[in-house]
């Protein structure tokens, strides 16, 4: 087994972490990222890492996507806009980009990519969380075109989104196998959003509700068939949960050097605060979660870019980074002390963007239940 990087890769990652360290951290800080960092990372290339280059992307495999998005989480200080971009490219572009018709992916694909576009997608339910394919938002074919009637409780990019991916049932009694997805775009009559709401972290990233009054969708504006769905948003989910949390690894790699920095620079008692085994014990459990969840998450993408079914290593990859994120965020205002807890110095900030990697795109609790069903459990 091969562990190491083409050079392709490492030239990737190289310059990702300097051109967003260089274009996006020089970027004013604010509540939301800007129109204007968005296009920055369209340029960058990063809003079509995994899209085919016939429609704007760069055509990467899953592992090279992931490591670039690993770069991003690395260079950017901002993980609410890191997120955004990894959501608008894995569960809002990649189905357009597998799935959708080619005037769709001609018309739709390169102002993704380009930035000129933010995408966003809508399944989250009040009472379909976890439970996803619980859906009550409805759609009834009329002709040309369906009637969707719903609402989503939380869609991250929404308030700020041109484009949005939306499941709904087509077929109530088919259950799993009843469930469409559609692309819709700002603007369609029966189409309303809330005002965002506040979040604990990735505070940058824009998240609202989103309501579906009798919105009449084209039947072109479907993706795939009808009842569909469910595999659309598999497959989505299966790229999602491989690539985007590879942008935890690079948070948790600036994290660890920012800690080891504090810990041999820091001095009490005479000496750096690293020199105590408490401390130097806390930073190498750090790397070991880190590097642990890293192995983890490359075996998961080399998997599934071979074709092979990778629902065990994508959920325990997964739950490697969110588990290991969320940890490393304590260990590191624990040893930062109150400089941790500050919020000037930004080390409690990655801690609350790691909060919700444990929520979305699956629970923990969700992923160790797939991993039992994966035993035999």
């Amino acid at each position: 087994m091969d562990f190491s990087w083409s050079q392709e890769q490492n030239d990737l990652y190289r310059d990702t972490l300097l051109y967003v360290q260089d274009k996006l951290n020089s970027e004013e800080a604010g509540q939301v990222w800007t129109r204007a960092q968005w296009r920055i990372c369209g340029d960058l290339g990063l809003l079509g890492l995994s899209v085919p280059t016939c429609y704007g992307g760069r055509g990467y495999s899953a592992l090279t996507t992931a490591r670039a998005i690993e770069a991003f989480g690395r260079g950017h200080e901002d993980m609410g806009l890191v997120f955004s971009a990894a959501a608008h490219l894995f569960a809002c572009a990649m189905p357009i980009a597998e799935y959708g018709s080619e005037a769709m992916k001609d018309k739709l694909l390169p102002r993704l990519c380009s930035g000129e576009w933010i995408g966003a997608n809508a399944i989250t339910e009040k009472d379909a969380g976890s439970d996803i394919f619980a859906l009550k938002s409805r759609a009834v074919r009329d002709g040309d075109s369906y009637i969707l009637t719903g609402t989503k409780s939380y869609v991250s990019n929404g308030p700020v989104a041109d484009l949005f991916v939306v499941y709904a049932s087509t077929n109530p009694s088919h259950g799993y196998l009843g469930i469409t997805g559609f692309v819709i775009e700002k603007g369609t009559p029966g189409l309303v959003l809330s005002e965002p709401f506040r979040k604990m972290g990735l505070v940058s990233t824009p998240a609202c509700r989103l309501s579906l009054n009798e919105c009449h969708v084209p039947v072109a504006h479907r993706l795939g068939k009808e009842g569909q769905g469910a595999q659309v948003f598999k497959k989505s989910m299966q790229w999602e949960r491989a690539c985007l949390f590879s942008s935890y690894l690079g948070q948790m790699e600036r994290q660890l050097e920012l800690a080891i920095t504090y810990a041999q620079k820091r001095r009490q008692f005479g000496k750096p605060i690293g020199k105590n085994q408490a401390i130097a014990h806390r930073l190498v459990d750090m790397k070991l979660r880190l590097e642990a969840a890293r192995l983890l998450l490359y075996r998961a993408c080399w998997l599934f870019d071979q074709g092979n079914e990778s629902m065990l290593d994508i959920s325990l990859s997964k739950l490697a980074v969110s588990e290991a994120a969320i940890q490393g965020g304590l260990d590191a205002i624990r040893i930062h002390g109150s400089y941790g807890y500050n919020g000037e110095y930004g080390i409690e900030r990655m801690l609350r963007d790691a909060i919700p990697s444990a929520i979305f795109s699956g629970t923990s609790e969700m992923h160790r239940d797939i991993i039992a069903g994966e035993l035999g459990l």
